[in-house]
């Protein structure tokens, strides 16, 4: 009496990085204050999180050395050491803030060598997995993009971390990546609520390249909250759980990082691994 497509495969694994996990992660964007500023409004309650997550079985964290700046990489390191030979931690260069506060594009090789320091002064040298080169709203394969790119594959053959990836790209720009080296992950915006990533999605399946969606439960409008309700009731399940479940669905090469500041919700979301959806709720979610 196993169902729900034998427990949604068993609560869904994918290899990562050279690293067999579960097709939940953890976003840490979560764990600091208004405006990814500062601490968290409950300190105690993101260090359980932190610890729960791991006893959940999630082995995949997406961070960044600015947010906060540098408070979840400090409560991560905090939490999992020693780390897990299955951990993959998975972090972000490519911004910073300004003299005013303000998150800008920080792209250039000393920017993104500066980063790269600042995470591994916090997590630990060898405890970085892949590092995203995030990237803004100019889609084109700029000269910029050519000598950041160059910075990264430095980077990662001098030991500083073991795989590649990119975050908030386009097509062009990862075809060119990956005629230049192996990518391990994309990550870029991705939901019900937000499928214009589609085409990448197909693209990374094809490649065997993981693709981890930020913003993963990002609210829809009105008619698609009464579906994602509807079949949630249905299911017995969130609304976040179901469209938790249709992006398990919608690809193979899919693992969500939804963020949370509760343990609730945190165990809400790994739940939705348990989560499948019938055809009818696939394509009631599908705009494409």
């Amino acid at each position: 009496m196993e169902s729900g497509e034998a427990v949604a495969r068993r609560s869904g694994f994918m290899q990562l990085a050279g690293t067999r996990v579960r097709r939940i992660g953890y976003g840490t964007m979560r764990l600091t204050g208004p405006g990814v500023i500062g601490p968290p409004a409950d300190p105690t309650e993101a260090r359980l999180v932190l610890a729960r997550a791991l006893e959940l079985g999630v082995r995949v964290f997406d961070t960044a050395w600015y947010y906060g700046p540098d408070i979840p990489n400090r409560l991560l390191a905090e939490a999992a050491r020693p780390y897990p030979d299955d951990l993959v931690i998975a972090t972000k260069l490519g911004w910073a803030y300004d003299g005013v506060g303000r998150l800008v594009p920080a792209h250039t090789p000393g920017e993104l060598r500066a980063g790269m320091r600042r995470d591994l002064g916090l997590l630990g040298t060898g405890a970085v997995s892949i590092v995203h080169l995030r990237w803004d709203d100019d889609r084109a394969v700029s000269p910029a993009f050519r000598r950041a790119l160059a910075t990264m594959i430095d980077m990662r053959e001098a030991g500083l971390f073991r795989h590649i990836g990119l975050s908030n790209v386009g097509l062009t720009q990862i075809d060119h990546a990956l005629d230049a080296t192996e990518l391990a992950s994309v990550s870029n915006s991705f939901s019900v609520a937000d499928q214009a990533d589609d085409e990448i999605v197909d693209l990374t399946a094809r490649h065997g390249i993981a693709y981890l969606p930020w913003l993963p439960l990002r609210a829809g409008g009105a008619k698609q909250m009464r579906v994602l309700r509807s079949w949630g009731e249905e299911l017995n399940a969130t609304p976040a759980q179901v469209a938790l479940g249709w992006l398990l669905q919608r690809a193979p090469n899919i693992l969500p990082i939804p963020g949370t500041s509760t343990v609730r919700h945190l165990e809400e979301n790994v739940a939705a691994l348990s989560t499948w959806l019938p055809e009818a709720a696939v394509q009631a979610l599908s705009t494409g």
